[in-house]
């Protein structure tokens, strides 16, 4: 892929932006530079990937943008970046997910603009294994994906007022889980009972960027059960 732009972020920080939008190349890229950068020796303080760029914080007293912008342009030029294996320690998990009904409520209007039956568009989002793209919005809180193209579905043009913690929405051939409660414009289409961040929990996190989810069906007995059950009855394991 084109080498990507490298551009000021504040007074202590810069932007390696592979592409303007997301793309799977994109996004593989962000996370592939951002795994490279973390066990370099380079003079970087942060590094946080996003859906198609990387943030790297530096100290300005320590060293230049001048001369932190041509570390970058030596190291992205060693290799085509959006080309790269998904950084290793990734898991893929298994998580519990009650669609449709008042877990749900917005799944047969997703379903329909995905010209799919409810029943049908259960069947292909609980079969989905989806990437988490990146670590977002507010904290914990994951944007995965890609879904098939049927499931580009755009956005609401109103907020939906709130959803709770550990709603699973859709839109743009994305899922998001949300963390705690709050207002979205994806449609609400499940239910989970991850704990997907706490600050007494090392990582606060309790997904990476490169993990793999899928959001299994489950009953809501079944669901019942998840929510007394640790991790919210999502279940995990190591993907080489």
């Amino acid at each position: 892929m084109p080498l990507p732009e490298i551009l000021p972020f504040g007074l202590d920080a810069v932007l390696v932006r592979f592409e303007a939008t997301m793309s799977d190349q994109a996004n593989r890229a962000a996370l592939g530079f951002a795994a490279h950068i973390r066990n370099s020796t380079l003079p970087f303080i942060e590094v946080s990937s996003t859906l198609a760029s990387v943030t790297l914080r530096f100290d300005p007293l320590a060293v230049g943008l001048d001369e932190v912008t041509a570390l970058l342009q030596k190291h992205l030029k060693t290799q085509d970046w959006g080309a790269v294996a998904l950084p290793s320690g990734r898991k893929l998990w298994r998580v519990p997910t009650c669609y449709g009904g008042d877990h749900g409520p917005q799944l047969a209007e997703a379903a329909e603009l995905a010209g799919l039956s409810t029943e049908a568009a259960i069947d292909a989002l609980g079969l989905s294994r989806v990437r988490v793209l990146t670590i977002g919005f507010a904290p914990g809180l994951p944007y995965l994906g890609t879904l098939p193209p049927e499931w580009n579905i755009p956005r609401q043009t109103a907020l939906t007022p709130k959803v709770p913690a550990g709603a699973l929405v859709v839109a743009i051939r994305q899922f998001v889980v949300f963390a705690n409660a709050s207002p979205t414009g994806w449609r609400w289409i499940g239910q989970t009972a991850l704990p997907l961040f706490d600050s007494t929990r090392s990582p606060a996190s309790l997904f990476s960027p490169a993990d793999e989810v899928i959001f299994t069906p489950v009953s809501e007995t079944e669901f019942a059960t998840a929510r007394t059950a640790p991790f919210g009855g999502a279940t995990w394991e190591d993907v080489e």
